[in-house]
């Protein structure tokens, strides 16, 4: 389970700046802008507004986790970002490659860069000096509309910069997919939450549970989703599904 995030999916959340564009119906009711700007006014969201860059502690954390991660014989999972997106056109291009390159120097982290402009990472890693050697690459798909759209464009995205490995976020899942070759190599479902979330049928999620062991992929469940403070639960049929892939070439942390 997470250690510093309530994310379920990781151990960290990391957010080198804060602030986004909505670009399609998964993003209709962010909680990142309803926390950042509505509530805090620590950014003003969408195309008129800046991207704010974080404190320097935030950015000191990933070297604080690289080092526990070593002693703990174990690699890390952080996700970032939950408050901007990585492939930000509006983001100077010069944070992103010091994001990277803090990155780079944490071997004993897997930093999980997802995304809802999967278009853009080839070019703008290019620019970066390239992607970090423990990344991986990931797109979100709230229908079938996105993952038609986009799944190919992770795929061939992934294997450009060498991606660790390739993951999607069906969350919120907005209805039923049918995923096919291009399948990212982690599947992430989950229901949307908070005060206006929208319901998920859970024969999506069941799908998307049968399809990914049909082609090998590895499952996660995050939630069922709803408004109450449980997020509607993480079992799905009586089970819990927090699987993460494996990672043979970082089986032994650097201490």
């Amino acid at each position: 389970m997470a250690e510093n995030t309530k994310i379920e999916w990781a151990d960290h959340t990391w957010n080198p700046w804060i602030g986004c564009t909505k670009v399609g119906s998964p993003c209709d009711n962010c909680y990142a802008e309803a926390l950042m700007d509505t509530r805090y006014g620590r950014v003003v969201w969408g195309n008129d507004g800046d991207r704010v860059r974080t404190s320097d502690s935030t950015w000191a954390q990933l070297r604080k986790w690289n080092r526990l991660a070593g002693e703990a014989g174990k690699p890390a999972f952080v996700f970032s970002l939950s408050l901007g997106d990585i492939w930000d056109n509006r983001v100077p291009m010069s944070w992103r490659r010091e994001a990277f390159m803090r990155a780079a120097e944490c071997p004993n982290l897997v930093m999980l860069y997802l995304s809802k402009r999967i278009g853009n990472a080839i070019g703008m890693a290019m620019e970066c000096g390239g992607f970090p050697p423990n990344a991986a690459l990931g797109a979100t798909f709230g229908d079938q509309r996105d993952y038609d759209r986009d799944a190919r464009k992770l795929r061939d995205a992934g294997e450009s910069l060498g991606a660790l490995f390739t993951f999607g976020s069906f969350e919120p899942l907005l209805g039923p997919v049918i995923v096919d070759d291009d399948a990212p190599d982690w599947i992430i479902v989950g229901g949307e939450s908070g005060r206006n979330a929208r319901p998920m049928n859970l024969d999506w999620a069941r799908s998307l549970r049968d399809q990914a062991g049909e082609r090998g992929r590895v499952f996660n469940f995050k939630q069922v989703g709803g408004r109450g403070a449980d997020k509607g639960g993480h079992d799905l049929d009586g089970q819990t599904y927090f699987n993460r892939p494996a990672l043979p070439q970082q089986d032994k942390p650097n201490g």
